[in-house]
């Protein structure tokens, strides 16, 4: 068997395991719009699909039940203000010295506090189990403990060093607002794009509930309609490479030494590397097409690229194909495609929808 055979079979075994959790989860967010549907109402998909990525996440990931489409907890919102303090301190080193900003940092604080809390429980509940000889998932939580070594040899540094595993996991999921953009990336291109994709949906998935890792590697143009949201609305907006070396870069000589920030947002833009880079086309993307090495990289490259970014893009499929499958969501009149950058692309209107059951409009 080949090395490319194995790592096929790791990942196949791993969507296996995180395949009902992912389709659990979304069909209790196909409730939730059902609701809204039958009651001919409007929906933040930003809100809705934000609380979706945090349960999945916090299932697949930790095992842990959140429900988040019926609770409101501070858990959100203490994520989302961690990620705001720390563009704030990445963009102004001097910010948390200064006078006016100490309520936030107050805040940012009490949030990063509260998710540290949080994950401690976990981890101690999780480690209670693994001693008392019970059946735990194989999941991140479990790694991460795993990782930090045995209990006799752990020391202050390892327990310290998991609660910023769990805590580094669980902002980079909430930056996952790639589901956000495909929302609104519908109304963005011609109608045809939408009507093949809905068809696509139909033919490979029909009205099964459960949809599979085949079913998934058959939605090739929703793959296309993906990557191609995440050309012009890459959710984390950047990422920085330390030099070890000089270089020379374009014939511009940069130091050993230095960080280099590098714009994903910005490079899937340029008329360079994409023609008519402000056009929604997914068949940028066609197997047939020149691939767009080290201009496309919303995941990041190299060995530093986002580890979840397999786990981000199943999981927008999961969602975006069951709601294609049973929904029409046009953006209410008003709503734009205007970016709130908070560390990540965020759609400023909240992705605002009128939803509605499909056959409504037969």
């Amino acid at each position: 068997m080949s090395k490319g055979d194995n790592i096929h079979d790791t990942f196949l075994e791993w969507f296996e395991r995180s395949n009902r959790p992912f389709n659990e989860r979304a069909e209790k967010l196909m409730t939730t719009l059902h609701d809204v549907a039958d009651n001919m109402t409007e929906a933040s998909m930003l809100h809705l699909m934000n609380s979706f990525t945090l349960d999945v996440i916090a299932k697949v990931a930790f095992g842990v039940d959140l429900d988040l489409q019926k609770d409101t907890s501070l858990f959100p919102n203490a994520i989302e203000t961690c990620l705001k303090g720390m563009v704030c301190i990445a963009r102004d080193i001097f910010f948390e010295y200064k006078l006016k900003n100490r309520p936030f940092v107050k805040k940012v604080r009490e949030a990063c506090r509260l998710l540290r809390t949080t994950g401690a429980k976990w981890i101690n509940d999780r480690k209670t189990a693994m001693q008392n000889g019970d059946d735990v998932p194989k999941d991140i939580l479990t790694q991460i403990i795993k990782s930090a070594g045995t209990e006799e040899s752990m020391t202050k540094e390892d327990e310290e060093l998991m609660l910023d595993n769990f805590v580094t996991f669980f902002i980079a999921g909430k930056k996952q607002l790639l589901i956000n953009w495909l929302s609104a990336s519908w109304n963005s291109g011609p109608p045809y794009i939408l009507e093949k994709v809905k068809k696509e949906v139909d033919d490979v998935v029909g009205m099964k509930q459960e949809i599979s890792y085949d079913d998934l590697g058959q939605l090739v143009y929703l793959s296309k309609v993906l990557k191609e949201t995440l050309r012009m609305y890459s959710t984390a907006p950047s990422t920085s490479r330390d030099l070890p070396k000089d270089i020379v870069i374009d014939g511009i000589h940069v130091p050993g030494g230095v960080s280099c920030i590098l714009s994903s947002y910005a490079a899937g833009r340029m008329e360079k590397f994409f023609k008519d880079p402000l056009t929604f086309d997914p068949d940028r993307f066609h197997p047939d097409a020149p691939k767009p090495y080290y201009c496309y990289y919303p995941f990041a490259l190299g060995p530093r690229s986002c580890l979840g970014q397999s786990f981000a893009q199943m999981e927008a499929k999961v969602v975006m194909a069951k709601l294609l499958q049973r929904f029409d969501f046009p953006l209410v009149p008003g709503q734009t495609f205007d970016i709130l950058d908070t560390g990540t692309l965020k759609p400023k209107s909240g992705v605002v929808c009128s939803v509605r059951h499909r056959d409504q409009n037969k």
